[in-house]
């Protein structure tokens, strides 16, 4: 790759990093090209880009831009995911995806960027707990709908206990006091 191309590579990479928003490196030493080639499969079928490249390149591309401190964790072997839109969605396909290799120890999570701030291999998990999209919008609308119904239980309430009160009170009567 002559120096042109890598500065390409660099911009292109770059930019792609500024968009995404979450990114995670790990080290993939030990795993097999197939189980690569499947892992980055099930994330490509998700939106999520996984990417080997080389670290110097990688320090040149983030150089200057907040995610620079991941720069720290990238020696030996580094592989990129990088996710799409969503970037909670992206953290939880990492962890399933990798879930048979990390207990083989053979793909580690080093580091990993969320919403300003570089995270270790713990704040990548905590980020995978996060609700997604979907969960936090059913919550907002729960939430939202939820003060209107409790105002129509209040309107309701008097008419309710006056029909409560009325049904008792009928009980009440005796059939000689309810034709008068």
């Amino acid at each position: 790759m002559n120096r042109a191309q890598k500065a390409e590579l660099v911009n292109e990479l770059s930019e792609r990093l500024k968009e995404a928003p979450f990114v995670a490196v790990a080290d993939y030493r030990g795993v097999t090209v197939d189980q690569i080639d499947m892992f980055r499969r099930t994330l490509e079928s998700k939106g999520i880009e996984y990417r080997v490249i080389k670290n110097t390149l990688a320090k040149r591309a983030i150089a200057g831009t907040e995610m620079e401190p991941l720069g720290d964790h990238l020696a030996g072997m580094s592989g990129w995911v990088i996710s799409g839109n969503d970037p909670i969605a992206a953290a939880k396909a990492l962890r399933d995806a990798t879930k048979v290799l990390r207990k083989e120890e053979k793909f580690v999570v080093k580091a990993g960027y969320f919403d300003g701030q570089t995270l270790d291999a713990a704040g990548v998990d905590k980020v995978a707990d996060l609700p997604s999209k979907e969960e936090l919008l059913s919550l907002l609308l729960r939430t939202i709908q939820e003060s209107p119904r409790r105002v129509m239980g209040v309107i309701r309430g008097p008419i309710r206990d006056m029909r409560y009160l009325l049904k008792n009170y009928e009980g009440t009567l005796t059939p000689a006091d309810a034709g008068e």
